[in-house]
């Protein structure tokens, strides 16, 4: 396992290259994508068996990003991996850049699957991870949704789905922030209680801090050891997570910080370097 520190330095240059990118765009999703940084970093920095200068190794680790429009989090995750360069963040939502509103696995490297359409995602991963399974692979298939991703009809038929077929090899995240864009999950179309609910649904369910490094990675190390079942970990999160202004505030679940605001995010982050 990564040593925190070196995890949490990780998780804060990625927060500032969001910020960072969707200013300069002028648009884009801060909250989920500011809640979602530490279990990507963690994922990318300690976890998942993968090679940025091989990007299409066939044995290689899988990640979907169900909630697709928490993009700036994987854009910046992946060019801090060294999948591509950094400067090509700044260019977000531009017209003619591989770095659109939502992730497109025909044009940004390491991008598994095209993602936006709510709820689409585990049956994607339950794809990936049945492949693995039929093609005689190790690889894990890791995916993060949101919690209110989770009132879509789909990622229960898809939870039934990796159930059924035992397919250990899935590790799911839900970035439980209790905010979606309409207002708190629980008043918009409440989706609690989610443990028993998974459980029910016949998965391995755990509970942690998502920003907590030792939690995620305890979580993971578990998940690998759980045979015959999948796993799904509840992490409870705060959308905006490292920037005071924006944590727990709705109104940045898609709206762009002004050039001010940015700044101030910077400083809280540690500087604009």
């Amino acid at each position: 396992m990564k040593d925190i520190k070196y995890l949490e330095e990780k998780a804060t240059s990625i927060r500032k290259s969001i910020i960072k990118m969707i200013c300069k765009a002028k648009s884009g999703h801060p909250g989920g994508s500011l809640s979602a940084t530490d279990i990507m970093t963690t994922l990318y920095f300690d976890e998942m068996n993968i090679d940025p200068a091989n990007p299409k190794m066939e044995n290689r680790d899988r990640f979907v990003l169900s909630k697709g429009h928490a993009a700036p989090a994987l854009y910046a995750t992946l060019a801090e991996r060294g999948y591509f360069d950094k400067e090509i963040l700044m260019t977000l939502r531009e017209y003619g850049s591989i770095l659109q509103g939502h992730p497109d696995m025909k044009k940004v490297p390491g991008v598994e699957i095209s993602t936006g359409s709510l709820g689409q995602g585990l049956s994607v991963a339950n794809g990936m991870a049945l492949n693995a399974r039929l093609s005689g692979l190790s690889y894990r298939t890791y995916i993060i949704l949101g919690d209110g991703e989770l009132q879509e009809g789909q990622v229960w038929e898809a939870a039934m789905t990796a159930a059924h077929y035992k397919l250990d090899n899935i590790c799911a995240f839900i970035d439980s922030n209790n905010l979606q864009i309409d207002g708190n999950v629980d008043k918009v179309m409440g989706v609690e209680p989610l443990d028993a609910k998974w459980e029910a649904f016949g998965w391995n369910v755990i509970k942690i801090d998502g920003h907590n490094y030792e939690e995620i990675q305890k979580a993971l190390a578990e998940a690998k050891t759980v045979k015959g079942k999948p796993t799904i970990v509840i992490a409870k999160t705060v959308k905006g997570k490292g920037v005071s202004f924006m944590e727990n505030v709705c109104g940045f679940h898609g709206k762009a910080p002004s050039e001010e605001q940015a700044e101030q995010a910077l400083a809280e982050l540690g500087g604009n370097n």
